[in-house]
């Protein structure tokens, strides 16, 4: 078993990770260790098949840790695919910054548009933006703020943006305009709750992840 490989929970359908910042999710072109070839290799040595059947449902930015769903029957990938598709699945993320804003709760919209490896917000009307939503909660943590997120839309670098829009940059985060170090290949960043509908029983899940934001 690999010895990144930190598994939640796990049944004959269902397979939930919580992956270490700096560990991909999947393959690239470079081949770098990713948390889909883990959980293959796990599976290989707990199932003795050469090559089990497993797909995560979801990704993570790499320098981002937390939760991470994978389903281990082909015939169930449908019925959560849309469970994402149709925004029934709650995620909750949390974040370490090191400014607020004056409201400690509330919600930010934006449009959102991928742009290379980046992401910008627009105006309205823009040619291929989509709309962004989160609602937040804001608390002291240390000498930093700690910020308790629910996001409504799962698009590229959301979080990441939204708070460096307020100038509340993630820890870390250098894409998005942080100056503050963190740990190495990591960002303040951390998807530490998801609630979804089990495929066969439509009984609800709730999974937490640990976070460690002490360095």
């Amino acid at each position: 078993m690999p010895s990144k490989l930190n598994i939640i929970y796990e049944d004959d359908v269902l397979l939930v990770c919580n992956k270490p910042a700096g560990l991909m999710v999947e393959p690239d072109r470079n081949n770098f260790p990713n948390l889909l070839q883990d959980v293959k290799n796990y599976l290989k040595e707990a199932t003795g098949q050469k090559l089990p059947y497993v797909q995560h449902l979801h990704r993570l930015d790499r320098p981002t840790s937390g939760i991470v769903l994978f389903t281990k029957k082909k015939e169930y990938l449908k019925n959560l695919s849309e469970q994402f598709a149709q925004r029934e699945v709650s995620k909750q993320y949390i974040a370490l910054t090191a400014t607020a804003p004056t409201n400690r709760v509330g919600v930010l919209e934006h449009w959102h548009r991928k742009e290379k490896k980046k992401a910008v917000l627009v105006t309205e009307g823009t040619e291929f933006a989509e709309k962004a939503k989160l609602e937040y909660t804001i608390k002291p943590y240390g000498n930093y703020f700690l910020w308790d997120i629910q996001l409504h839309t799962g698009k590229y670098h959301q979080i990441r943006v939204q708070l460096a829009s307020l100038c509340c940059f993630i820890l870390g985060d250098e894409t998005y305009g942080s100056t503050e170090a963190f740990k190495p290949n990591a960002i303040a960043l951390h998807a530490a709750k998801l609630i979804i509908k089990h495929p066969i029983t439509q009984q609800e899940l709730s999974f937490e992840a640990e976070f460690d934001f002490s360095y």
